[in-house]
């Protein structure tokens, strides 16, 4: 019989009128009457972790599912969560709104998962986020960076853990100017992610009087952007900027070095950076300016202990998308722990407002009024070789409470 606390015994009985029999209870196992769910303290509280793990960014998305595996298995090692183990449910989103949904309604309605998280695409965050409101399920976004995740689309039960496009624009634009001078042409893919890194890229270049000669938007998943570059070439561009992410990135990048236009003092960058950027340019130096989530080289007791535990269990140095399911993970169990409790409403309470540590050296926090994580945003040089740890010589360490918008800005209404 599972065992309930007296306060919870006296709310069932008071929803049935007082007619509820102790014997009523007997056998049920986890699920009881009036939708109310008790656990037994040996099941295990369920994350399910949907991310784009057959698309073109399935190379980083797996490593969103390590971080969050590393981090669990820590809370296990110290007996769980709430005297319950921890255990994680995969799933590939295929960077396909429908196939988020179908998924993400598996992991409620099925799998009866506490807590959702992950996804890659806007347009994925935004559907998962519309069904964990209408489901009352928590849902933390790891990878999307859509402004509407925490504007006019914004949800009470929606968490943002990366940082948007216009932090990451406003942080990395002065040092993409200062590289590469002022006359730029963006290569867009033509995804709402890729559309939202375009609008604020351009938003920050106004403030830096940057003129944007040009834009080449391609499809999501090309692998050929010799014809996009040779375009952009041709306008003399000081820079070529990639509004770009996984392998539509590497490839436009090997297009890049294939067209030698370094040599032609044309620079290269964007506002988010991953660790494939070396490979591509031949492991030359001066690869451009790039906004980096994260980075191997910050020297904190919280960050030395993940990369050990990502060392440990997969044998490679964490990457950014490593850090984000970690941290992401962590955030979500440290909330349960705060408030007792695996419910949703209770879990944005604990959430809501909350300053953590985020790995970083500034402060981290989940602001009330939208649940944006504001964060330290880190700009790197990258470099085709291993710099000690990483591939980026961090040049700025810019805090998010710098660029992330007053509250009087923000469209969220939750």
């Amino acid at each position: 019989m599972p065992q309930m606390s007296r306060r919870r015994f006296l709310q069932w009985t008071a929803m049935s009128g007082g007619s509820l029999a102790l014997g009523s209870l007997i056998g049920r196992g986890p699920l009881m009457d009036f939708g109310v769910r008790v656990a037994h303290a040996d099941e295990p509280i369920k994350i399910g972790i949907l991310d784009p793990l057959s698309s073109p960014y399935k190379t980083s998305s797996i490593h969103d599912v390590h971080g969050a595996h590393v981090a669990v298995d820590l809370f296990n090692k110290k007996g769980g969560v709430l005297g319950r183990p921890v255990a994680i449910l995969e799933a590939d989103d295929a960077s396909n709104p429908d196939q988020a949904v179908k998924v993400a309604t598996k992991f409620i309605k099925e799998d009866r998962v506490d807590a959702l998280m992950g996804t890659f695409n806007g347009d994925c965050a935004l559907a998962v986020s519309a069904l964990a409101a209408k489901e009352n399920k928590l849902f933390m976004v790891t990878g999307a960076h859509i402004p509407e995740l925490t504007g006019a689309a914004c949800s009470a039960h929606t968490f943002v853990f990366m940082p948007n496009a216009r932090m990451l624009a406003y942080a990395v634009v002065p040092h993409l100017a200062k590289a590469h001078g002022a006359r730029w042409y963006m290569i867009t893919a033509s995804t709402i992610d890729g559309k939202s890194c375009a609008q604020a890229l351009v938003d920050a270049a106004q403030a830096q009087r940057v003129d944007i000669v040009g834009e080449t938007v391609t499809p999501f998943g090309a692998t050929d952007f010799v014809p996009a570059l040779s375009e952009a070439k041709a306008k003399q561009p000081t820079a070529i900027i990639l509004n770009l992410y996984g392998w539509d990135l590497v490839n436009a990048l090997k297009g890049y070095a294939k067209l030698e236009m370094a040599k032609e003092k044309i620079g290269v960058g964007g506002l988010i950076g991953g660790e494939q950027i070396g490979r591509p340019l031949g492991y030359a130096n001066n690869a451009g300016i790039w906004g980096l989530i994260w980075d191997p080289k910050i020297n904190t007791d919280s960050s030395r202990r993940f990369i050990q535990g990502v060392i440990d269990k997969y044998n490679h140095t964490p990457t950014s998308r490593c850090y984000l399911g970690y941290a992401a993970m962590t955030q979500i169990l440290e909330a349960m722990q705060r408030a007792g409790s695996t419910e949703s409403a209770a879990l944005i309470q604990a959430l809501e407002g909350h300053e953590f540590d985020g790995l970083k050296e500034g402060k981290s926090v989940f602001r009330a009024s939208d649940h944006q994580h504001v964060q330290d945003v880190l700009v790197g040089e990258a470099y085709g070789k291993e710099l000690g740890l990483g591939h980026y010589k961090i040049i700025s360490t810019v805090a998010g409470s710098a660029n992330a918008g007053a509250a009087e800005q923000q469209l969220c209404k939750h």
